[in-house]
């Protein structure tokens, strides 16, 4: 239950956010009450998923399918990634939906504080080799992931190396 009143809570911060304003976005608050003793945590060999600049982001092999609930990809005008499963481009402030992320490893689950991808990393291009984890709130599943490019001038190149399901 109280997971379930967590998530409510989230869902309806990340409306209210995205109805909002430009500004950068804020960290989820509390962040301490994310219950994470039932979370699966992804420990399977590395993936390694790459879009090339300028590759379209509905092609198959411009999007790294995690779940059938998170499938992530990044468009051609710059800006971030987003998840395909649930958004057609990314928003600045909640993208790419149904995700939570932190600074940090698996290790280190319950200690960590999880917030939005831009709330994490503000500037995607400057966190190149920074370990993260990344939460895929529906599945319940944690994974440690690690951006090794990030392209700019608008060009939505992106690679990142994942753990995967065992």
């Amino acid at each position: 239950m109280k997971k379930m009143k967590f998530y409510t809570a989230l869902v309806l911060t990340l409306l209210l956010i995205s109805c909002g304003s430009d500004d950068p976005a804020p960290v989820i608050p509390p962040t301490q009450d994310l219950d994470l003793s039932e979370t699966t945590i992804w420990t399977g060999p590395t993936i390694v998923f790459q879009k090339s600049s300028g590759g379209d982001p509905s092609a198959a092999e411009n999007r790294d399918v995690i779940t059938p609930n998170v499938i992530i990809t990044r468009g051609n005008s710059g800006g971030q990634i987003y998840n395909a499963a649930s958004e057609n481009s990314a928003n600045k402030n909640t993208s790419p939906a149904g995700t939570l992320w932190a600074r940090g490893t698996t290790d280190n689950l319950q200690n960590l504080e999880f917030s939005t991808f831009r709330g994490t990393l503000a500037k995607p291009k400057d966190n190149v080799g920074v370990n993260l984890v990344l939460l895929l709130v529906e599945d319940n599943i944690a994974l440690d992931i690690t951006f090794t490019s990030w392209s700019q001038q608008e060009a939505g190149g992106f690679a990142y190396e994942r753990s995967s399901m065992e």
